[in-house]
C-alpha cells in the first residue's frame, strides 16, 4: 500500500480519481433506475427492456464518437455538452408522462450523450504521473471503479423502492451534473489538450493491441454480465443473498487490482489474469450454494481488475496520444456489447437449464478470453521495462550542424 500512498500524494491524482468516480457513479445506477421506473409506469418488464436496449445502443454508438470529438473541440466542451443533454434526457424519462416510444427515444438520447469521462481520464493519466507510476495508476483506477458497482445499485434500489422511481432518476441527474461539473472543472482537464487526430475515424482499431483489448474486454464483461444474471436467477430475482454474492464478486476484483497493481506486465500477464477469472467461473458450475458461489466468485473477481488494467496499459502504449481517447471509446463500446451479449446468452440458457446455464455461459466467455490472450500472446507488448505512456504525436527532429 505504500506505493499507492505515494501515488495518491502526487499532485492532483487523488482529486481527479475522486472526481471521475463521482462523475461515473450514475453508470452503476441508471440502467436499474430506468428498468424500475418504466416497469412501474407501464407494468411491463418487456417495455422496460426495450428502453434499456435503446439506451445501451446509444452508449455503444457514442463511445468512440464523443471520445474522438474531445480532440477536435476540447474535453471541457464535449463533456459539458454531453453532461447537460444526458441529464435532461434522464429527467425527461423520470418526470414526463410518455408512451413507450417516448421512453425509448429519451433512453436513446441518454445513451448517445453519456459523457465520455472514462476515455477522458485515461487520456489524462499519462500526463499526470511518471512512467513508473502509470501502471499502478491504471490498476488503482480499475480497482476503485468496483466501488461504483458495489454501492450504486444498492443506493438506487433503496431510493426507487422506498421513496419513488422518478425521485431515483432525479437523484441520478443531480449526481451526474454535480460529479461531472467537479470533473470538468478539475485543473488537469483544462491543462491537457488532446491533439486532433490525423487518422480517419475507426482507423485506430487496425492496431492489433487495440483490437485485442476490445475483443478481450467484450469477453470479460460478457462473463461478468452472465454471472450477474446467474446470481439473480439463483437467489430468486435479487434477494439479499444475490446482493451479497455480487458484492463479494466486486470485492474480489478490488482486492485483486490492489494486490496486482505493482506487478510488471509481460506478454503473458493477460493470459494469467484471464486464467484466474476462467478457473473461478468454471468452479461455480459445481454448486449453487451461497458459500461456494461466494468463494468461487471471489476467486474469479481477483483477476478482473488486473485484466482491465492490462487492457488500459497496452492501449496506452500502442497508440499516439491523439488517438488514445478514441481507442478507449472503442474498448468501452466492446464492453457494452459484451454486457448485452452475456446477459442475452445467459438468459437463453437460464430458460433452458435454469440458473446453472448462466454460469456455463460466464465460464465460456472467460475461457474464450483466456484462449484469445494465449493464442495472441505475441501481440502483447512487454511492459516490464518499458514506459507505458502513449506514443508522442510529434517526434524530435535532429539538427545537422
Amino acid at each position: 500500500m505504500a506505493g499507492y500512498q505515494e501515488l495518491l500524494r502526487t499532485p492532483g491524482v487523488a482529486r481527479i480519481i475522486a472526481a471521475q468516480l463521482t462523475a461515473r457513479f450514475p453508470n452503476g445506477m441508471t440502467s436499474l433506475a430506468i428498468l424500475l421506473h418504466v416497469e412501474h409506469v407501464t407494468g411491463s418488464y418487456g417495455y422496460a427492456g426495450l428502453v434499456l436496449a435503446a439506451s445501451s445502443v446509444g452508449q455503444a454508438v457514442s463511445g468512440p464518437v464523443t471520445s474522438r470529438w474531445m480532440g477536435r473541440w476540447g474535453m471541457r466542451r464535449v463533456l459539458s455538452l454531453t453532461m447537460i443533454v444526458c441529464a435532461l434526457a434522464i429527467l425527461a424519462i423520470g418526470l414526463l408522462d410518455l408512451p413507450v416510444a417516448g421512453f425509448m427515444a429519451f433512453g436513446l438520447i441518454a445513451g448517445l450523450s453519456t459523457p465520455p469521462v472514462q476515455s477522458a481520464v485515461r487520456t489524462i493519466y499519462p500526463k499526470m504521473v511518471n512512467s513508473r507510476q502509470l501502471t499502478p495508476l491504471y490498476s488503482l483506477d480499475a480497482s476503485l471503479q468496483e466501488i461504483i458497482w458495489i454501492i450504486a445499485p444498492v443506493v438506487i434500489t433503496f431510493i426507487a423502492t422506498q421513496i419513488g422511481t422518478w425521485e431515483a432518476l432525479v437523484l441520478i441527474a443531480v449526481i451526474l451534473v454535480g460529479g461531472g461539473t467537479w470533473f470538468i472543472l478539475s485543473p488537469e482537464v483544462g491543462r491537457v489538450r488532446i491533439p486532433r487526430s490525423k487518422r480517419r475515424f475507426g482507423k485506430v482499431l487496425t492496431r492489433p493491441t487495440v483490437l485485442l483489448a476490445t475483443v478481450i474486454g467484450f469477453l470479460l464483461i460478457g462473463a461478468c454480465s452472465a454471472v450477474e444474471a446467474g446470481v439473480v436467477a439463483t437467489f430468486d430475482h435479487g434477494g439479499l443473498e444475490a446482493g451479497i454474492v455480487l458484492a463479494v464478486f466486486s470485492i474480489g476484483s478490488l482486492a485483486g487490482g490492489l494486490s496486482f497493481g505493482h506487478v510488471p506486465m509481460g506478454p503473458w500477464a493477460m493470459a494469467r489474469r484471464m486464467g484466474i477469472v476462467a478457473v473461478g467461473l468454471v468452479l461455480t458450475m459445481f454448486s449453487l450454494d451461497i458459500w461456494w458461489l461466494s468463494g468461487t466468485l471471489f476467486l474469479a473477481g481477483i483477476g478482473i481488475a488486473p485484466a482491465l488494467a492490462v487492457l488500459f496499459a497496452i492501449t496506452s502504449v500502442s497508440v499516439k496520444f491523439s488517438d488514445t481517447a478514441e481507442a478507449y471509446g472503442w474498448i468501452g463500446t466492446g464492453q457494452l456489447i459484451g454486457a448485452a451479449a452475456g446477459s442475452a446468452v445467459a438468459g437463453f440458457l437460464i430458460d433452458a437449464v435454469e440458473a446453472p446455464g448462466a454460469f456455463i455461459a460466464a465460464a465460456g466467455f472467460a475461457a474464450a478470453g483466456a484462449i484469445v490472450a494465449i493464442v495472441c500472446v505475441g501481440a502483447f507488448p512487454d511492459l516490464r521495462h518499458r514506459d507505458p505512456s502513449p506514443i508522442p504525436d510529434t517526434e524530435p527532429t535532429p539538427i545537422i550542424t
